[in-house]
This record gives C-alpha cells, sequence and structure tokens, in this order.
C-alpha cells in the first residue's frame, strides 16, 4: 500500500489474460509508480498463474482473487468496495492509456465540475494504435459509459446500489447511470484522456463466445428497459428491439443469433423477481429528460484512420 494521501485506485478486473495484463501494467507503469495512486485487481478465478505473477512481480498491487469464477460485475462490485481514494479509475485488463498525463485531466475536470460524479474516456479500439490521436471533440454531458474505461467520483458511487451481479455480463454501466440520474449527477465525456483498446472488434462475430455474448448483451438490455423504463414505453421498445436483432441478423442466417434472442427471453422471464425488487423507474418527464442527453461516446476513430 502507498501514502495514505493517495488520490486515485486503479482497478482491474482480469480471468485468463496474463499476456494482456502483462502488457497493460507495462503500459501504465508510469501512472503505478506515482505516491498518489494505488492499484487494485481482481484475478477472477484464473487458472494461468496470473495471482503468482502479480504476487511475484507486483507486490504493490493489492490483489483480491475468487478462487472461482464469480463474473465481471461481481467482481468489480468487490474492487469498489476496497476503494479508500476519493477517485476510481476503472481499466480492462487489456487496455491502456495514450494520454501522457491522464490523472491531471481528469482531476481538474472532477473540480471544475462538481456535479459530476463519473467521467468516460476517448477509446480507441484496434489491435494496433491509432495513427493519430487528434481529436477536435470537446467534454460533454452523456447518458453512459463504457465499463473498462472510466473513473468514479467515489461519493457518487457510494450514493447509489452496487453494480446487479445477476447480470454477469454487459448492462451494470446503464444500470449505474440510471440510479445517478436520479441522484442528480452527472456523466462526462473527456476526449482529452484517450485510451488504447485492444480488440479486434470484427473479429469478435466468429469467436465460440459470440452467441453467448448476444444473449447477455440483449438480455442486460432487456432487463433495463424493465427496472427503469416507464411501463407505457417497454412494449414499443421490446418490439423494437426484437425487430431489429431479426433485420439484422436472423433474417440473414445467422443462427446463434436466433437462438441467443430466445435464450435471453427465458433469461428476463427468469428475472421477473429481481426485477420487480430491484426496479427504480424513471417518470415520464425523467425519461424524456434522459433521452435528450447525449448518446454514450464508446467509439472513437481519428479522421487519417483507413478502413482495410
Amino acid at each position: 500500500m502507498k501514502s495514505i494521501s493517495a488520490t486515485f485506485t486503479i482497478l482491474i478486473t482480469t480471468k485468463d489474460r496474463i499476456e494482456d495484463l502483462k502488457f497493460t501494467l507495462v503500459k501504465i507503469q508510469h501512472v503505478l509508480e506515482r505516491n498518489d495512486v494505488e492499484c487494485i485487481v481482481c484475478d477472477d478465478g484464473s487458472t494461468d498463474e496470473t495471482s503468482s505473477f502479480l504476487q511475484l512481480n507486483y507486490p504493490t498491487i493489492q490483489l483480491i482473487r475468487n478462487a472461482k469464477s464469480k463474473g465481471l460485475i461481481y467482481s468489480r462490485n468487490a474492487l469498489l468496495s476496497l476503494v479508500t481514494t476519493p477517485f476510481a479509475i476503472s481499466i480492462d485488463d487489456d487496455l491502456h492509456f495514450i494520454t501522457p498525463q491522464p490523472l491531471e485531466l481528469i482531476a481538474n475536470h472532477f473540480e471544475r465540475n462538481e456535479n459530476c460524479g463519473l467521467i468516460g474516456f476517448r477509446i480507441f479500439w484496434d489491435v494496433k494504435e491509432p495513427i493519430s490521436t487528434v481529436s477536435k471533440e470537446i467534454p460533454v454531458r452523456m447518458q453512459s459509459f463504457a465499463g473498462g474505461a472510466h473513473v468514479w467520483r467515489m461519493s457518487a458511487w457510494n450514493a447509489i446500489p452496487n453494480y446487479p451481479a445477476w447480470f454477469v455480463f454487459y448492462g451494470e454501466e446503464d444500470f449505474a447511470s440510471y440510479h445517478l440520474f436520479k441522484k442528480s449527477w452527472e456523466i462526462h465525456y473527456l476526449p482529452e484522456v484517450l485510451v488504447h483498446h485492444r480488440v479486434d472488434i470484427k473479429a469478435r462475430k466468429i469467436h465460440a463466445d459470440y452467441g453467448l455474448r448476444l444473449r447477455r448483451s440483449l438480455r442486460s438490455g432487456w432487463y433495463l428497459y424493465f427496472l427503469f423504463y416507464p411501463l407505457q414505453s417497454i412494449p414499443r421498445k421490446m418490439g423494437y428491439s426484437l425487430w431489429m436483432q431479426f433485420k439484422l441478423k436472423v433474417f440473414k442466417g445467422d443462427w446463434k443469433a436466433l437462438q441467443a434472442i430466445v435464450l435471453a427471453l427465458f433469461d428476463v422471464v427468469k428475472a421477473i423477481p429481481k426485477i420487480i425488487k430491484s426496479s427504480n423507474r424513471l417518470t415520464k418527464s425523467e425519461y424524456q429528460v434522459y433521452q435528450k442527453l447525449e448518446a454514450t461516446k464508446l467509439y472513437w476513430k481519428p479522421k487519417n484512420e483507413v478502413d482495410e
């Protein structure tokens, strides 16, 4: 552990991706070495010696380990429960900062914006770093945020319920965003802080877990409708969501998508008791205000980047 005057805690959840984690830790070493920074890593049941590697090579990092995998959302809750600093930066194990001095930019933005409870970063998604890092984007208030590239003002986190561990994967960001909105906290996009998410988006569809990812993505979106949307708007939203999945996937022969849709619908039915217990519905006027907020900034691409 470092100084009691630390300001930031970096949080990373990982499972069986030791090479990604090694690369990330090297890339953010200059941040980890700062006296005002702490770091906590959750090893979510890895079988690839992740914990041993961290204990041997990064003794100053606080390590927690789930003997059996508990899921991404459970792990993020566990990490946030251990934070004692004013701010907590959550990054994925395959993501690192490109901006050289991100912490000063983050601290300054929070200081200038007292109602800002969470900051989302500008994210470049690709295996290789961007050709150019230049952007003319400016900070803006937005609806939600990316789970693996953001920073919490901990007083805002402590004002809302924990992430819903029963979602397992996907959707926790929007769950938090609705609660923040109800509590009058704002979510801001800070494009000055650029991060590199080392993921091949196009290749994900051919991965073996494509169907599982789609199922979890769909059901989390549908959980959120029933938890937060005004009742009269739910049928229209559900109908549109289903139609788009059939139009863009099933009708084009994506049978894995059809299976994912059916299983996700069953998941929603099974989750009805949890939905009833956890609902915090927006009023019609709140819903209208929320919908007018800037859409969540998830993907950034430089103007001179050429598609291959």
